[in-house]
């Protein structure tokens, strides 16, 4: 969903096109493109081949001229209604020969891409080690959670040196949430390419699962494409910072070139996605993949600043590696990794389970969001009875378990939301299951 431009600024903003060697593409995959995209979309008028292939409106006038000096092209000699004074146009015999032949070396069409090594100044341009970020912004960010003492302090700093840090600690306690309250602190907005080009490849980078894009503040008259264009290169979206968040699901080939052999075209890796953003890795030592491998993945991009991919030709490429990569675990860090693995890691955090007190305050945080009654003499129970056999291990995901729990049963019971020990021990029942053994 679009939201309003929070802060955008110009100065990290991609030069805007004056001309078509601005590009920086051959003018051959420039005309391929632009006929495949007429091909494909049925678009006519200049202003529409303009959007679909995002460049400005003169930049796309000259290529239609090229074509049409090319025979290519050709005027329709119709004006268009809806477009006001526009000419049509359409592609020729040789014009469709031409954009099926293109079509069969690569199926892709629309935004023109831009080239690896402009993207990667524009990477420079908009680090995620730039931001600033300050301690009221992370609070801010994670005003919803109850944080151990002192976690603040630690996250800080690692967070706003845009390095890998990782999340250690028992379960159920937190450390997915305040992943996802890192990424949430970083409020500000990059500019993210639809695609990029490299040895006449295109990769397509955009996702809108991954990316946000945000809308251009409202300005009279105009296309919004023209206006836009006329401040910065519009192959580029104005986006919210990305996160790209897998668990036990990750395997080492998200993390390269993702090439379809039907289309012929190219899908950025999970990393190259993330550039700019947040990388989060749940759940650390779920997956099928040896966690040790999966560092060891990560040690290249995360110490040079750098990834390598490779083109289904064979050939190796350095792309942008500028992501902060939040590894989150159950496990021990040395159950895990060797220690030349750790030490590439730079900030590393225990989330440990909440004291007795802390663990009060989440319970009756939940409790009155889900419009449950505390109860003084249920609290007791469960302080001095239930907890005392599991050694008085409190997690922060007891809370919300147990009042589900409450809430179900008072459901089905037909009474109002309340607590009861003996409803507690009913709710406690479900949340370990006995140690026993079954007879086959």
């Amino acid at each position: 969903m679009n939201v309003q431009t929070p802060n955008a600024t110009d100065s990290i903003a991609p030069p805007a096109l004056r001309k078509l060697g601005d590009t920086g593409l051959p003018m051959v995959m420039m005309r391929d493109i632009l006929l495949k995209t007429i091909f494909r979309k049925n678009v006519e008028t200049a202003t529409e081949i303009s959007e679909a292939i995002c460049l400005p409106l003169t930049l796309t006038q000259a290529l239609i001229d090229m074509a049409r000096d090319m025979s290519l092209l050709q005027a329709t000699g119709t004006l268009h209604a809806t477009s006001g004074s526009e000419m049509g146009f359409q592609l020729t015999d040789n014009g469709k020969a031409r954009a099926l032949d293109a079509l069969s070396q690569s199926e892709y069409y629309g935004a023109m891409p831009v080239p690896l090594e402009a993207y990667k100044i524009q990477t420079k341009r908009q680090s995620i080690r730039d931001i600033h970020l300050t301690r009221e912004m992370l609070e801010t960010s994670m005003g919803h959670l109850i944080l151990p003492k002192g976690l603040i302090d630690q996250l800080g700093p690692a967070v706003g040196s845009g390095r890998s840090v990782l999340l250690y600690g028992p379960p159920g306690n937190g450390k997915s949430s305040i992943a996802e309250g890192i990424r949430a602190a970083m409020g500000d907005t990059i500019y993210i390419p639809r695609a990029l080009s490299y040895a006449g490849q295109v990769i397509t980078l955009f996702d809108p699962i991954v990316h946000t894009p945000v809308s251009e503040p409202e300005v009279t008259g105009g296309s919004s494409l023209r206006k836009a264009s006329a401040r910065f290169d519009t192959r580029y979206l104005l986006c919210k910072r990305p996160t790209v968040m897998t668990g036990g699901e990750l395997m080492l080939s998200m993390l390269d070139l993702n090439y379809n052999a039907v289309s012929r075209t190219y899908q950025a890796s999970l990393q190259l996605k993330s550039s700019g953003g947040v990388f989060i890795v749940d759940d650390l030592g779920r997956q099928e993949e040896p966690p040790q491998a999966l560092i060891n993945r990560w040690i290249v991009p995360m110490e040079a600043g750098y990834d390598i991919l490779a083109l289904q030709s064979g050939e190796k490429f350095e792309v942008p590696f500028d992501t902060l990569v939040i590894f989150s675990t159950n496990f021990h860090p040395n159950e895990l990794f060797d220690q030349a693995a750790l030490r590439r890691i730079f900030f590393k955090v225990k989330i440990d389970g909440p004291t007795q007190e802390e663990f009060l305050k989440v319970f009756a945080m939940v409790a009155r969001k889900k419009k449950v009654p505390l109860n003084e003499e249920t609290l007791v129970h469960m302080l001095k009875v239930r907890y005392p056999k599991i050694n008085n291990l409190y997690a922060n995901y007891h809370a919300n378990f147990l009042i589900d729990q409450l809430i179900a049963i008072c459901e089905f019971e037909g009474i109002p939301y309340q607590m009861r020990p003996d409803l507690i021990d009913r709710a406690w029942e479900n949340m370990y299951v006995k140690e026993e053994a079954i007879v086959h």
